[in-house]
């Protein structure tokens, strides 16, 4: 499956599981919700999954946690924060890189509709 058919089916996985829930939860709520939601739709993914870094011929393994790697192809960050900062972009966007990974979503749950708090993030796709 490619990156944009994964992250369309993960994107209807988030707004069943905000619909369900509403804003105003911790994140691991909304991760443990949206894995056990991923699961029943048969979703391959990995949570917390590590990404190296190299700098200067060192690699620091596991410099990085992904909140999920979605069939080896898309990572999901979420967050429950009251506005989503470039920052979070940003953060999403190194882990594309370092990862080697062309798609990423960022989710923001504490939003009234998700809709608004969905960001999707390119990396030479």
């Amino acid at each position: 499956m490619d990156e944009n058919r994964i992250s369309k089916q993960v994107i209807g996985v988030a707004l069943e599981v905000h619909q369900a829930l509403g804003p105003g939860l911790l994140e691991s709520a909304y991760q443990a919700c949206l894995a056990r939601e991923m699961s029943l739709q048969g979703l391959v993914f990995r949570q917390q999954a590590t990404i190296d870094a190299e700098y200067k011929g060192l690699l620091v393994e596991s410099a990085y946690r992904a909140d999920f790697l979605i069939n080896d192809r898309v990572i999901v960050e979420l967050k429950t924060v009251d506005n989503q900062l470039p920052v979070h972009r940003a953060q999403l966007l190194t882990y594309l890189k370092w990862g080697g990974y062309k798609l990423g979503l960022l989710f923001n749950f504490n939003s009234m509709l998700l809709k608004q708090g969905i960001q999707r993030v390119v990396n030479n796709l």
